[in-house]
């Protein structure tokens, strides 16, 4: 790759990455919008069309369900740069950004049962959770909510922020559009949807397609997930963030989300785990492994804007490291 060409690509990245950012702001994705809609539909055809019960059709199934708008997307991406130039390319990135990134995707749950909670309004606070993570939450008490709600927080600004940015960056960097951001969140969709179709009685999917898919989704999320971590060490409370995730990973396991909530306990010095919670890819699961409670303050309703500033401060690292990234290849 040449030195125009790279100084083209993170240019091209931080201008999408920006963009997109502040059009899901102003204006987020509704639910029920054709394009989610799109998807789902399309991921149900590739389950019905291909899944026969043995891994290598799971292995066909994820791969036209996931693969296929990959490579459309890098396709119309090739076209319009080389057709309609740059802009157009930019365009399109801020266009599969808007889709498939940001915090508006999700946000909402998380202030629905906040409000209810400073309200005083337990119950409330209680079917919203049920509600948003499909768990039984009528017995929960007040702290249990608050610590239900950080983690699945967590976890959802990961998957649906800080994960995309890298698996685009990356790709992009290399030329291949917004191909990453497809890649990443297609392979998370695949792996909860069709878990969740199963267990529902939806729509029938082989044990061997949901392993094929939760595998698959592991292996993508394996870089991504330890990055998230450490950018919240580094904003947060960087030694107690990385003890607590080097005594999570020597006492309990290495699932990604556990690695996640692990740095966060330390980062905002607040108790996480310690009791099952519903994993979005295996109900039976604790992230943190086996109900694993990390040290920490109780959870309080000051901890969410603990929670809040923690994750604002990282995206606003990753975006002052992108700049700088980009800033020194124009300059180079």
């Amino acid at each position: 790759m040449g030195a125009a060409a790279a100084r083209y690509h993170c240019r091209m990245s931080f201008s999408a990455i920006l963009l997109a950012l502040l059009l899901e702001q102003v204006r987020p994705l509704t639910r029920g919008n054709p394009v989610h809609a799109g998807l789902r539909a399309w991921v149900r055809w590739s389950s019905r069309s291909f899944d026969a019960g043995r891994p290598h059709h799971g292995w066909l199934a994820w791969g036209f369900a996931v693969l296929g708008p990959t490579v459309l997307a890098l396709a119309i991406h090739w076209l319009l740069a080389a057709t309609l130039g740059w802009l157009a390319a930019v365009l399109w990135s801020v266009a599969v950004l808007y889709a498939t990134l940001g915090f508006r995707q999700f946000s909402h749950h998380f202030t629905d049962i906040r409000d209810a909670l400073e309200a005083g309004d337990e119950a409330q606070a209680r079917q919203l959770l049920a509600q948003w993570q499909q768990i039984d939450a009528s017995e929960l008490p007040r702290s249990e909510i608050i610590r239900q709600v950080i983690e699945h927080s967590v976890l959802a600004a990961h998957r649906h922020v800080f994960g995309v940015l890298g698996w685009f960056a990356v790709l992009a960097a290399f030329g291949l559009g917004p191909a990453g951001a497809v890649l990443y969140r297609l392979s998370e969709f695949v792996a909860r949807y069709w878990q969740h179709q199963s267990e529902a009685h939806h729509q029938p999917v082989s044990a061997a397609l949901q392993n094929v898919a939760a595998g698959a989704w592991n292996a993508i999320d394996w870089l991504p997930s330890r990055v998230t971590a450490l950018g919240f060490a580094v904003v947060g409370s960087f030694e107690e963030a990385i003890d607590a995730w080097r005594t999570y990973s020597q006492r309990a396991g290495r699932i990604n989300d556990g690695v996640i909530l692990a740095a966060t306990s330390g980062a905002v010095n607040l108790r996480l785990g310690g009791a099952p919670m519903r994993s979005t890819l295996r109900p039976t699961d604790d992230p943190l492994a086996g109900g694993t409670s990390l040290p920490g303050q109780e959870p309080e309703l000051a901890h969410l804007r603990s929670i809040v500033g923690l994750v604002w401060r990282s995206v606003v690292m990753w975006m002052l490291l992108l700049a700088l990234l980009t800033l020194a290849r124009l300059l180079g």
